[in-house]
């Protein structure tokens, strides 16, 4: 089989919906109901400084409204980051949420800058392309 070296950021969702680190979990919950995301970037000022999913707020609604209330965004966000440059191979990438079993990753360009996130559904996506483009269905 011929070898691909496909960078991740021909999968990457760019600029994707980000949520400050201070939002209510009832807004944080509607916003990924609304904009249909299971994997929600938050961000202080300018930078992603972690990541809810939509396991963490399953998690969290099933608390009283009146605790739930008190709950943002920071207190339930997985701070420990997996980051990917842009340029970083695909399989090498998958690999890596696997090997960590993290559904999403973020996705740096060389200087630094946040340019989107790579997700269980990019990569499943991406496969499905691969996939097609092979003539193998």
């Amino acid at each position: 089989m011929k070898q691909l070296n496909l960078p991740v950021e021909e999968f990457t969702t760019p600029d994707p919906v980000t949520a400050d680190e201070n939002m209510e979990i009832d807004a944080v919950r509607q916003l990924m109901a609304d904009r249909g995301i299971r994997h929600l970037p938050i961000v202080r000022g300018d930078k992603v400084v972690g990541v809810i999913s939509d396991r963490d707020v399953r998690v969290v609604w099933g608390l009283s409204p009146e605790h739930r209330h008190h709950v943002r965004a920071a207190d339930i966000m997985a701070a420990d980051l997996v980051t990917v440059r842009s340029a970083a191979p695909l399989d090498e990438v998958a690999y890596l949420m696997s090997d960590k079993k993290v559904g999403s990753v973020l996705v740096y360009d060389n200087g630094g800058r946040f340019l989107g996130i790579f997700t269980l559904t990019d990569a499943l996506n991406a496969l499905i392309e691969i996939a097609r483009a092979s003539g193998s269905r």
